[in-house]
């Protein structure tokens, strides 16, 4: 018996050749290194996205505020304040947990013999997750006396045993003030990896606001001073740098027991942070969270202090964020004729700080604080700052321990994730109605907003060896863009059926993949979303991410409708009856499973490589919010999950050919 002789892949191409001369039309025949290089040319630079997202951006900002009378401004502040409480920052979180009383725990004095005692507590912030403060009392503790929440920055491991800190509480109490000395998370004693701020994401995910977490946090101090046996609730304050900074805007903005404010280099308006990235304004992720700047700004936070005095505090050449020069304008003297309008306008002041003019709370910071704190505590007038060099205490005497099994940011988005309850799915004579009603409720999730092509861009072209193709700017009428290669064979069918392909990675990572459906005779268009690809490259689109969740978008719905309108053009472009989507990678399993679901009618089938089995997998590997932030929407795993999106998607078929490997050991919850 003869053997059977496989041609070889060479033989195949030297076969398409000679059809080619006998029949005249040419038959694809395309290789993985042939439909890489054109989907490795560059349609869109860089510095061209980003520009066009900053448009983006700057259009979404809410103008600065306006007021015509305090009775006006009054009652705006007013509303202002229960809409960013009730619906921001307390989404999703328990009113047993927003209302409950301050639960602080005695853990010990230190006795200074210096003029004035530290006392270690614990505290909780939610059911299972503690924090720790020191109090720094005056050594004779006596009537009604100011008190000062002292929030962290971002200060590494001493959290707060770092010396400026230090030093300023000791100050505070030498000159009668009750200092309250909070730790912040993922630094100090909440120094655990799964506090990083970031993780704040995870919470969203799940359905409750990361920016409840850190406001509870701060607040729960402030809750403590003022309901001490020795604290005049007419004389509330805070202060803090750069994180801290941030804490003590939102918290004095939001809470009128606040009477005297002074953030030190802590925030700036959202048009400033989009024109000054280079200094690092943006922050981490709750100081962009969710909605918190849709329909207002930290423009507005600063007018909400008026009447109340308020220190803002920059430095001219701060070497992280928030330079005075950079911010002032409209942080400061914007605001100004807000609180002229009570006739308070001397009780709004600034200052800069030059020496050394860097990130920092030191000496001439201090002094500008213990002023204003003094003046309008009505203290006697605080000139100089007492040495305490040699009373600071290190970390470790500073120490006032935490439970073993204390909670963390990602632990407690994960015990929120296993208390979710969903509507079953329902039975098949029910589904069509129940799916209708889901959709809705998913484009409410994702801020679903239909885009259309405004513009379509053709930057390049080849047709050469029995391929063609053709190179895509995709303008949509919001001002963002995409950009894709469409490739076919020559002899293909102008009505052949169609694919569209994407990668997590990118559209020239999926060479593989486009050349395989190029050779089963169809056109395929392979296609980078906003955040994908080339476009993007070094631009730390989770940055970007973070802005647009903070102005009310959400990027998941972004890149579900760019995706939608050019599937609905490649549709109609193409002829084709069925449109299939292939997808590889987690990002783009989640963007096409939410555009399928959105539009069910859409695409044939939704084919995944790579993919997850549930959005469980993000808060167990845990998939971190600057790999992916499409992932991160507030309330999407809480109401939905990858079955429920496939369901709502038919007559749309789902199917996943392979599953991503956990980063992590340890199998899905």
């Amino acid at each position: 018996m003869g053997s059977v002789i496989f041609p070889c892949r060479r033989d195949i191409v030297r076969l398409a050749a000679l059809l080619l001369l006998v029949t005249g039309h040419a038959i694809a025949q395309t290789e993985p290194e042939q439909v890489g290089q054109v989907l490795a040319e560059p349609i869109v630079s860089p510095e061209v996205s980003v520009f066009r997202l900053k448009q983006y951006l700057l259009g979404r900002v809410a103008p600065p505020p306006s007021a015509t009378s305090k009775d006006q401004w009054t009652a705006e502040e007013n509303r202002l304040r229960r809409q960013l409480l009730d619906v921001v920052v307390f989404h999703g979180w328990p009113a047993e947990w927003v209302n409950a009383a301050p639960k602080f725990e005695d853990m010990g004095v230190i006795e200074t013999g210096g003029g004035y005692r530290i006392r270690k507590l614990r505290y909780e912030i939610v059911p299972g997750f503690d924090s720790v403060a020191l109090l720094y009392e005056p050594e004779k503790l006596e009537g009604k006396i100011p008190g000062i929440v002292n929030v962290n920055g971002h200060v590494g491991p001493l959290g707060k045993s770092v010396e400026y800190k230090q030093k300023r509480c000791i100050n505070f109490a030498k000159h009668g003030i009750l200092s309250l000395n909070l730790e912040w998370f993922a630094f100090g004693e909440l120094a655990n990896p799964e506090n990083a701020h970031w993780f704040g994401a995870h919470l969203d995910l799940v359905g409750a606001n990361a920016e409840g977490l850190f406001y509870l946090e701060m607040r729960k101090g402030l809750d403590y001073l003022a309901n001490h046996s020795n604290v005049d609730r007419a004389r509330l304050g805070v202060t803090g740098l750069s994180g801290g900074g941030w804490q003590t805007i939102i918290l004095s903005a939001l809470d009128e027991r606040v009477t005297v404010s002074v953030p030190v280099a802590g925030f700036s308006s959202m048009t400033t942070k989009v024109a000054a990235r280079a200094f690092g304004d943006l922050g981490d992720y709750e100081q962009n969270g969710t909605d918190l700047q849709d329909g207002q700004d930290y423009t507005h936070f600063a007018a909400m202090r008026a009447p109340r005095a308020t220190l803002l505090t920059n430095n001219a050449e701060d070497d992280c964020c928030f330079r005075g020069p950079l911010v002032r304008p409209l942080i400061y003297d914007a605001i100004r004729p807000f609180f002229a309008l009570f006739g308070h306008e001397d009780d709004f002041a600034y200052h800069e700080n030059r020496d050394p003019g860097t990130h920092n709370y030191q000496l001439d910071n201090r002094m500008a604080a213990y002023r204003f704190f003094s003046t309008h505590f009505g203290l006697p007038p605080i000139t100089s700052e007492i040495p305490a060099g040699a009373e600071l205490k290190t970390y470790d005497q500073l120490v006032v321990g935490l439970p073993r099994d204390n909670l963390t940011i990602l632990g407690l988005a994960r015990k929120f994730a296993g208390e979710i309850k969903r509507e079953p799915l329902p039975a098949d004579d029910a589904a069509a109605a129940w799916a209708e009603r889901e959709r809705k409720k998913l484009a409410e999730v994702v801020r679903y907003k239909p885009v259309r092509l405004a513009r379509l861009w053709t930057v390049a072209n080849s047709k050469t060896k029995g391929l063609e193709t053709l190179s895509y700017l995709f303008d949509l009428d919001n001002g963002l863009e995409a950009d894709g290669v469409w490739l076919k064979g020559v002899a293909s069918s102008s009505q052949a059926p169609a694919t569209i392909v994407l990668d997590d990675r990118g559209k020239k990572a999926a060479a593989a993949v486009v050349s395989d459906r190029v050779n089963r005779d169809e056109q395929v268009l392979a296609l980078d979303l906003l955040f994908t690809g080339d476009a993007w490259k070094d631009t730390e689109p989770f940055s970007f991410a973070q802005l647009l969740g903070s102005l009310g978008d959400r990027t998941i719905g972004l890149e579900a409708a760019q995706l939608i309108s050019i599937a609905q053009w490649m549709r109609e472009r193409s002829g084709s009856a069925q449109l299939r989507l292939e997808t590889s990678g987690i990002r783009s399993q989640l963007t096409a499973q939410v555009a399928a679901a959105l539009e069910p009618k859409l695409f044939s089938d939704v084919v995944v490589r790579d993919g997850m089995r549930s959005l469980q997998y993000v808060l167990d590997t845990p998939v971190e919010f600057q790999e992916a932030p499409d992932l991160f929407c507030l309330d999407l795993y809480k109401d939905f999950d990858l079955d429920r999106l496939a369901l709502i998607a038919r007559p749309t078929k789902t199917s996943t050919l392979s599953f991503v490997k956990r980063a992590k050991a340890g199998e899905s919850r």
